[in-house]
């Protein structure tokens, strides 16, 4: 699993923390583009169900959380999180409003993706209607 964050506008015009999650390109034979894709979906659902781009977006299951100056990203019933590349402006965003809006692409793309290949990334998976959204809450525990 790749993640990648950043800071954005709202539609209300409010700066707010953003995290995508996208499958890394396949490294086996069995990562093919649909097994990709069904894992992403399950990971939509553990996560509580995310909604496409013309819905509105529902808060998820999915939690942040602090380690020291470390954002981790937790799901339910695991026991580890995803551990976020989190700019200190970036965590201030999901300290300061208490969520980050979360982007889940259905299609891998390389963890060594600059930020260039995630906005062509987020463009062409947009424009088909290959992004899931939702937001992930920060928990009031730090560590």
């Amino acid at each position: 699993m790749g993640a990648w964050t950043w800071s954005g506008t709202a539609p209300d015009g409010q700066q707010v923390a953003h995290l995508l999650l996208a499958h890394r390109l396949g490294r086996t034979s069995h990562d093919t583009p649909e097994a990709i894709e069904t894992r992403m979906r399950h990971l939509a659902e553990t996560l509580g169900g995310l909604a496409r781009a013309e819905d509105p977006a529902p808060e998820t299951l999915g939690t942040l959380g602090t380690v020291g100056s470390h954002v981790l990203l937790g799901f339910p019933g695991a026991r580890w999180g995803l551990k976020l590349p989190a700019h200190p402006q970036w965590s201030r965003l999901v300290h300061d409003h208490g969520r980050a809006a979360l982007v889940l692409g259905l299609d891998p793309l390389a963890q060594s993706a600059d930020a260039l290949r995630v906005d062509a990334y987020l463009d062409a998976a947009l424009a088909c209607g290959r992004l899931l959204f939702g937001f992930a809450l920060r928990t009031s525990r730090t560590a």
